[in-house]
């Protein structure tokens, strides 16, 4: 499903399932403008059972804070419902609303890869 909040900027958000696991990979800017496609995709992915949700910020371009909201309310249901719920570090620009927001350790980061090097900084 892709979302075009304004014809000057493009988004969207791929899911990605591997067998238990899932990835949610949104593209461009997450935004007030966006977050509801992508909150959307985590609570389909989230209602359909897998054990394991990954976030992959990777591809994001920018990130305010509904973004970083729409975040911690996936995680907090992940964490409800028993699914584990990894966070795929974006770039430098992105990681530092973590960092300026003091959240960075209440997330469970992991490296690239579906399940694996998963921690909580």
């Amino acid at each position: 499903m892709a979302t075009i909040p304004s014809p000057e900027r493009r988004f969207s958000c791929e899911v990605e399932p591997d067998r238990d696991s899932v990835r949610v990979v949104p593209v461009g800017e997450l935004d007030v403008d966006t977050a509801a496609a992508v909150e959307e995709h985590l609570r389909e992915v989230l209602d359909s059972g897998f054990s394991e949700v990954v976030l992959d910020l990777r591809r994001l371009t920018f990130m305010d804070s509904t973004g970083l909201h729409l975040i911690f309310k996936a995680d907090a249901r992940a964490e409800r419902d028993g699914t584990s719920f990894v966070v795929i570090p974006g770039p430098r620009a992105i990681q530092r609303l973590f960092d300026l927001t003091g959240t960075r350790g209440h997330l469970t980061f992991g490296e690239p890869g579906l399940g694996n090097g998963a921690r909580r900084e």
